[in-house]
Protein backbone atom coordinates (compact mmCIF):
# COMPACT_ATOMS: atom_id res chain seq x y z
CA UNK A 1 0.00 0.00 0.00
CA UNK A 2 1.67 3.19 -1.24
CA UNK A 3 -0.38 5.70 0.77
CA UNK A 4 -1.36 5.90 4.38
CA UNK A 5 -4.84 4.90 5.41
CA UNK A 6 -6.84 5.37 8.55
CA UNK A 7 -7.09 1.79 9.87
CA UNK A 8 -9.03 0.98 13.01
CA UNK A 9 -8.41 -2.30 14.84
CA UNK A 10 -11.58 -3.21 16.74
CA UNK A 11 -11.26 -5.60 19.69
CA UNK A 12 -14.46 -6.47 21.60
CA UNK A 13 -13.49 -7.86 25.01
CA UNK A 14 -15.05 -9.64 27.94
CA UNK A 15 -12.64 -10.94 30.60
CA UNK A 16 -9.54 -11.21 28.40
CA UNK A 17 -6.95 -9.94 30.91
CA UNK A 18 -4.67 -12.91 30.21
CA UNK A 19 -4.20 -12.07 26.53
CA UNK A 20 -5.32 -8.51 25.74
CA UNK A 21 -1.96 -6.78 26.30
CA UNK A 22 -0.20 -9.22 23.95
CA UNK A 23 -2.88 -8.82 21.29
CA UNK A 24 -2.57 -5.02 21.38
CA UNK A 25 1.23 -5.16 21.31
CA UNK A 26 1.22 -7.59 18.38
CA UNK A 27 -1.21 -5.52 16.30
CA UNK A 28 0.65 -2.32 17.13
CA UNK A 29 3.76 -3.94 15.68
CA UNK A 30 1.98 -5.25 12.58
CA UNK A 31 -0.01 -2.07 11.88
CA UNK A 32 2.00 0.74 13.50
CA UNK A 33 -0.20 3.54 12.13
CA UNK A 34 -3.50 1.94 13.14
CA UNK A 35 -5.74 3.11 15.97
CA UNK A 36 -6.51 0.20 18.28
CA UNK A 37 -9.87 0.27 20.05
CA UNK A 38 -10.82 -2.04 22.91
CA UNK A 39 -14.47 -2.02 23.94
CA UNK A 40 -14.80 -3.59 27.36
CA UNK A 41 -18.10 -5.46 27.80
CA UNK A 42 -18.51 -5.49 31.61
CA UNK A 43 -15.32 -7.44 32.33
CA UNK A 44 -14.79 -8.32 35.99
CA UNK A 45 -11.03 -8.71 35.59
CA UNK A 46 -8.33 -6.20 34.63
CA UNK A 47 -9.02 -6.25 30.88
CA UNK A 48 -9.75 -2.53 30.57
CA UNK A 49 -6.79 -1.47 32.74
CA UNK A 50 -4.30 -3.68 30.90
CA UNK A 51 -5.62 -2.58 27.51
CA UNK A 52 -5.18 1.07 28.42
CA UNK A 53 -1.67 0.45 29.71
CA UNK A 54 -0.83 -1.30 26.44
CA UNK A 55 -1.79 1.83 24.50
CA UNK A 56 -5.29 1.03 23.24
CA UNK A 57 -8.20 3.44 23.14
CA UNK A 58 -10.51 1.87 25.73
CA UNK A 59 -14.26 2.39 25.84
CA UNK A 60 -17.04 0.62 27.70
CA UNK A 61 -20.21 -1.04 26.42
CA UNK A 62 -22.64 -1.85 29.22
CA UNK A 63 -25.10 -3.85 27.11
CA UNK A 64 -23.89 -7.41 27.34
CA UNK A 65 -23.19 -9.34 24.15
CA UNK A 66 -20.77 -9.20 21.25
CA UNK A 67 -23.41 -7.92 18.87
CA UNK A 68 -24.09 -4.95 21.15
CA UNK A 69 -20.36 -4.18 21.35
CA UNK A 70 -19.88 -4.25 17.58
CA UNK A 71 -22.97 -2.08 17.10
CA UNK A 72 -21.39 0.62 19.26
CA UNK A 73 -18.03 0.25 17.53
CA UNK A 74 -19.55 0.66 14.09
CA UNK A 75 -21.51 3.74 15.18
CA UNK A 76 -18.67 5.47 17.00
CA UNK A 77 -15.57 4.95 14.85
CA UNK A 78 -14.62 6.37 11.47
CA UNK A 79 -11.86 4.79 9.40
CA UNK A 80 -10.85 3.76 5.89
CA UNK A 81 -10.66 0.12 6.98
CA UNK A 82 -11.98 -1.67 10.05
CA UNK A 83 -10.10 -4.77 11.23
CA UNK A 84 -12.23 -6.82 13.60
CA UNK A 85 -10.41 -9.32 15.82
CA UNK A 86 -11.04 -11.12 19.10
CA UNK A 87 -8.97 -10.35 22.17
CA UNK A 88 -8.16 -13.98 22.99
CA UNK A 89 -4.90 -14.21 20.98
CA UNK A 90 -6.17 -16.95 18.67
CA UNK A 91 -5.67 -15.10 15.37
CA UNK A 92 -2.30 -14.44 13.71
CA UNK A 93 -1.20 -10.85 13.51
CA UNK A 94 0.73 -11.70 10.33
CA UNK A 95 -2.55 -11.84 8.36
CA UNK A 96 -3.69 -8.36 9.40
CA UNK A 97 -2.00 -6.48 6.56
CA UNK A 98 -3.38 -8.85 3.91
CA UNK A 99 -6.94 -8.54 5.21
CA UNK A 100 -6.66 -4.76 5.18
CA UNK A 101 -5.12 -4.83 1.71
CA UNK A 102 -8.11 -6.71 0.33
CA UNK A 103 -10.38 -3.91 1.53
CA UNK A 104 -8.15 -0.93 0.75
CA UNK A 105 -6.59 -2.06 -2.53
CA UNK A 106 -8.85 -4.78 -3.94
CA UNK A 107 -12.20 -3.17 -3.15
CA UNK A 108 -13.59 -5.85 -0.85
CA UNK A 109 -16.51 -4.83 1.36
CA UNK A 110 -15.69 -7.71 3.68
CA UNK A 111 -12.43 -9.68 3.80
CA UNK A 112 -12.79 -12.90 5.78
CA UNK A 113 -9.99 -14.61 7.68
CA UNK A 114 -10.65 -18.26 6.82
CA UNK A 115 -9.63 -20.53 9.72
CA UNK A 116 -11.41 -23.65 8.54
CA UNK A 117 -9.11 -24.23 5.57
CA UNK A 118 -5.99 -24.24 7.75
CA UNK A 119 -5.39 -25.17 11.41
CA UNK A 120 -8.79 -24.70 13.07
CA UNK A 121 -9.85 -28.33 13.33
CA UNK A 122 -6.43 -29.34 14.65
CA UNK A 123 -6.06 -26.50 17.16
CA UNK A 124 -9.63 -26.25 18.43
CA UNK A 125 -10.10 -29.00 20.99
CA UNK A 126 -13.87 -28.50 21.42
CA UNK A 127 -15.45 -31.18 19.23
CA UNK A 128 -18.86 -29.60 18.78
CA UNK A 129 -17.40 -26.21 17.82
CA UNK A 130 -15.86 -27.79 14.73
CA UNK A 131 -19.05 -29.64 13.88
CA UNK A 132 -21.08 -26.47 14.41
CA UNK A 133 -18.85 -24.46 12.09
CA UNK A 134 -19.15 -27.10 9.37
CA UNK A 135 -22.93 -27.26 9.78
CA UNK A 136 -23.44 -23.50 9.66
CA UNK A 137 -21.15 -23.15 6.65
CA UNK A 138 -23.00 -25.88 4.76
CA UNK A 139 -26.44 -24.45 5.56
CA UNK A 140 -25.51 -20.93 4.46
CA UNK A 141 -23.76 -22.22 1.36
CA UNK A 142 -26.92 -24.09 0.37
CA UNK A 143 -29.28 -21.20 1.13
CA UNK A 144 -27.24 -18.21 -0.10
CA UNK A 145 -24.26 -19.55 -2.04
CA UNK A 146 -23.90 -19.51 -5.79
CA UNK A 147 -21.64 -20.96 -8.45
CA UNK A 148 -19.20 -18.06 -8.34
CA UNK A 149 -18.55 -17.81 -4.60
CA UNK A 150 -18.66 -20.13 -1.59
CA UNK A 151 -18.24 -18.71 1.88
CA UNK A 152 -15.42 -20.63 3.57
CA UNK A 153 -15.69 -19.50 7.20
CA UNK A 154 -18.97 -18.02 8.40
CA UNK A 155 -18.25 -17.54 12.09
CA UNK A 156 -14.69 -16.27 12.09
CA UNK A 157 -14.04 -13.29 14.35
CA UNK A 158 -11.18 -12.08 12.14
CA UNK A 159 -12.27 -9.94 9.23
CA UNK A 160 -11.65 -6.55 7.63
CA UNK A 161 -14.56 -4.33 6.61
CA UNK A 162 -15.00 -1.31 4.38
CA UNK A 163 -16.57 1.95 5.61
CA UNK A 164 -19.48 1.34 3.24
CA UNK A 165 -20.21 -2.00 4.91
CA UNK A 166 -19.80 -0.69 8.45
CA UNK A 167 -21.95 2.40 8.02
CA UNK A 168 -24.77 0.66 6.12
CA UNK A 169 -25.04 -2.61 8.08
CA UNK A 170 -28.22 -2.75 10.23
CA UNK A 171 -27.14 -4.86 13.23
CA UNK A 172 -29.97 -6.84 14.82
CA UNK A 173 -28.00 -9.44 16.78
CA UNK A 174 -26.95 -8.98 20.39
CA UNK A 175 -24.59 -11.92 20.92
CA UNK A 176 -22.20 -14.26 19.14
CA UNK A 177 -24.56 -14.69 16.19
CA UNK A 178 -23.31 -11.32 14.90
CA UNK A 179 -20.69 -12.97 12.62
CA UNK A 180 -23.39 -15.10 10.99
CA UNK A 181 -25.58 -12.04 10.49
CA UNK A 182 -22.71 -10.09 8.91
CA UNK A 183 -21.94 -12.92 6.48
CA UNK A 184 -25.55 -13.41 5.41
CA UNK A 185 -26.04 -9.66 5.02
CA UNK A 186 -23.05 -9.46 2.67
CA UNK A 187 -24.18 -12.49 0.65
CA UNK A 188 -27.78 -11.38 0.39
CA UNK A 189 -26.94 -7.84 -0.75
CA UNK A 190 -24.29 -8.94 -3.24
CA UNK A 191 -21.50 -7.11 -1.44
CA UNK A 192 -17.93 -7.87 -2.40
CA UNK A 193 -16.58 -10.65 -0.19
CA UNK A 194 -13.01 -11.88 -0.35
CA UNK A 195 -11.30 -14.53 1.73
CA UNK A 196 -7.76 -15.34 2.76
CA UNK A 197 -6.56 -18.37 4.75
CA UNK A 198 -5.36 -17.56 8.27
CA UNK A 199 -3.82 -19.89 10.79
CA UNK A 200 -5.63 -20.39 14.07
CA UNK A 201 -4.29 -21.29 17.48
CA UNK A 202 -6.29 -22.38 20.48
CA UNK A 203 -6.61 -20.17 23.52
CA UNK A 204 -3.63 -20.23 25.89
CA UNK A 205 -3.90 -22.20 29.10
CA UNK A 206 -6.07 -20.39 31.62
CA UNK A 207 -8.10 -18.53 29.02
CA UNK A 208 -11.70 -19.66 28.66
CA UNK A 209 -14.14 -19.29 25.79
CA UNK A 210 -17.34 -17.34 26.45
CA UNK A 211 -19.13 -19.18 23.65
CA UNK A 212 -21.70 -21.71 24.82
CA UNK A 213 -21.66 -24.51 22.25
CA UNK A 214 -25.33 -25.45 22.43
CA UNK A 215 -27.18 -22.29 23.49
CA UNK A 216 -25.18 -19.97 21.24
CA UNK A 217 -25.26 -22.57 18.48
CA UNK A 218 -29.05 -22.66 18.73
CA UNK A 219 -29.16 -18.86 18.52
CA UNK A 220 -27.03 -18.97 15.37
CA UNK A 221 -29.38 -21.48 13.73
CA UNK A 222 -32.41 -19.39 14.72
CA UNK A 223 -30.70 -16.33 13.25
CA UNK A 224 -30.17 -18.17 9.96
CA UNK A 225 -33.83 -19.26 9.92
CA UNK A 226 -35.06 -15.74 10.70
CA UNK A 227 -32.89 -14.11 8.06
CA UNK A 228 -33.91 -16.69 5.46
CA UNK A 229 -37.57 -15.93 6.18
CA UNK A 230 -36.86 -12.19 5.96
CA UNK A 231 -34.62 -12.26 2.86
CA UNK A 232 -36.01 -15.21 0.85
CA UNK A 233 -39.72 -15.44 1.71
CA UNK A 234 -40.83 -16.71 -1.70
CA UNK A 235 -38.42 -19.63 -1.52
CA UNK A 236 -39.50 -20.45 2.03
CA UNK A 237 -43.25 -20.13 1.63
CA UNK A 238 -43.07 -21.48 -1.92
CA UNK A 239 -41.33 -24.58 -0.57
CA UNK A 240 -44.03 -24.98 2.09
CA UNK A 241 -46.69 -24.52 -0.60
CA UNK A 242 -45.08 -27.17 -2.79
CA UNK A 243 -44.93 -29.67 0.08
CA UNK A 244 -48.57 -29.06 0.99
CA UNK A 245 -49.69 -29.28 -2.65
CA UNK A 246 -47.89 -32.59 -3.17
CA UNK A 247 -49.39 -33.97 0.05
CA UNK A 248 -52.81 -32.83 -1.09
CA UNK A 249 -52.41 -34.53 -4.46
CA UNK A 250 -51.13 -37.68 -2.77
CA UNK A 251 -54.36 -37.89 -0.81
CA UNK A 252 -56.65 -36.75 -3.63
CA UNK A 253 -55.49 -38.84 -6.60
CA UNK A 254 -56.50 -42.28 -5.19
CA UNK A 255 -59.94 -40.85 -4.35
CA UNK A 256 -60.27 -39.35 -7.82
CA UNK A 257 -59.18 -42.63 -9.41
CA UNK A 258 -61.88 -44.48 -7.48
CA UNK A 259 -64.44 -41.87 -8.53
CA UNK A 260 -63.57 -42.34 -12.21
CA UNK A 261 -63.88 -46.11 -11.88
CA UNK A 262 -67.04 -46.33 -9.75
CA UNK A 263 -68.68 -42.92 -9.72
CA UNK A 264 -68.44 -42.95 -5.93
CA UNK A 265 -66.46 -40.66 -3.63
CA UNK A 266 -65.09 -42.73 -0.75
CA UNK A 267 -63.22 -41.44 2.34
CA UNK A 268 -64.86 -38.02 2.61
CA UNK A 269 -62.65 -36.99 5.59
CA UNK A 270 -59.53 -37.68 3.49
CA UNK A 271 -60.96 -35.56 0.70
CA UNK A 272 -61.58 -32.72 3.15
CA UNK A 273 -58.00 -32.94 4.42
CA UNK A 274 -56.74 -32.91 0.84
CA UNK A 275 -58.82 -29.80 0.08
CA UNK A 276 -57.55 -28.02 3.19
CA UNK A 277 -53.95 -28.82 2.28
CA UNK A 278 -54.41 -27.41 -1.23
CA UNK A 279 -56.00 -24.27 0.16
CA UNK A 280 -53.12 -23.96 2.59
CA UNK A 281 -50.66 -24.35 -0.28
CA UNK A 282 -52.35 -21.58 -2.24
CA UNK A 283 -52.37 -19.32 0.83
CA UNK A 284 -48.69 -20.03 1.57
CA UNK A 285 -47.74 -19.21 -2.03
CA UNK A 286 -49.74 -15.98 -1.89
CA UNK A 287 -48.04 -14.95 1.37
CA UNK A 288 -44.63 -15.69 -0.13
CA UNK A 289 -45.38 -13.62 -3.22
CA UNK A 290 -46.61 -10.65 -1.18
CA UNK A 291 -43.61 -10.75 1.16
CA UNK A 292 -41.22 -11.16 -1.77
CA UNK A 293 -42.57 -7.99 -3.34
CA UNK A 294 -41.73 -6.21 -0.09
CA UNK A 295 -38.23 -7.70 -0.09
CA UNK A 296 -37.60 -6.52 -3.66
CA UNK A 297 -38.64 -3.01 -2.70
CA UNK A 298 -36.48 -3.20 0.43
CA UNK A 299 -33.48 -4.15 -1.73
CA UNK A 300 -34.12 -1.17 -3.97
CA UNK A 301 -34.22 1.08 -0.94
CA UNK A 302 -31.04 -0.46 0.43
CA UNK A 303 -29.22 0.15 -2.86
CA UNK A 304 -30.28 3.78 -2.71
CA UNK A 305 -29.14 3.87 0.92
CA UNK A 306 -25.74 2.54 -0.15
CA UNK A 307 -25.45 5.36 -2.67
CA UNK A 308 -26.26 7.91 0.03
CA UNK A 309 -23.76 6.41 2.46
CA UNK A 310 -21.07 6.30 -0.24
CA UNK A 311 -21.60 9.98 -1.05
CA UNK A 312 -21.46 10.95 2.62
CA UNK A 313 -18.28 8.94 3.13
CA UNK A 314 -16.66 10.62 0.12
CA UNK A 315 -17.73 14.04 1.35
CA UNK A 316 -16.45 13.49 4.89
CA UNK A 317 -13.15 11.86 3.99
CA UNK A 318 -10.24 14.01 5.15
CA UNK A 319 -7.21 12.79 3.26
CA UNK A 320 -4.86 15.04 5.24
CA UNK A 321 -5.41 13.16 8.48
CA UNK A 322 -3.85 9.75 8.98
CA UNK A 323 -3.73 7.50 12.00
Amino acid sequence: MNKEYNIAVLIPCYNEALTIAKVITDFRRALPSAAIYVYDNNSVDATAKLAQEAGAIVRKESRQGKGNVIRSMFRDIRADCYLLVDGDDTYPVESAAELCRLVLMEGADMAVGDRLSTTYFHENKRLFHGLGNRLVRKIIDQLWGDATFRILDVMTGYRALSPLFVKSFPILSQGFEIETEMTIHALNHNLRIMSTPVSYRDRPSGSHSKLSTFSDGARVLLTIAGLYRAFRPLRLFGGVALAMALSSLGLFLPIFDTYLATGLVPRIPTLLVSSCLMLGAMLSLAVGMVLDAGVIESRRQYEMHLQTVAMLLDKNTNKDIHV
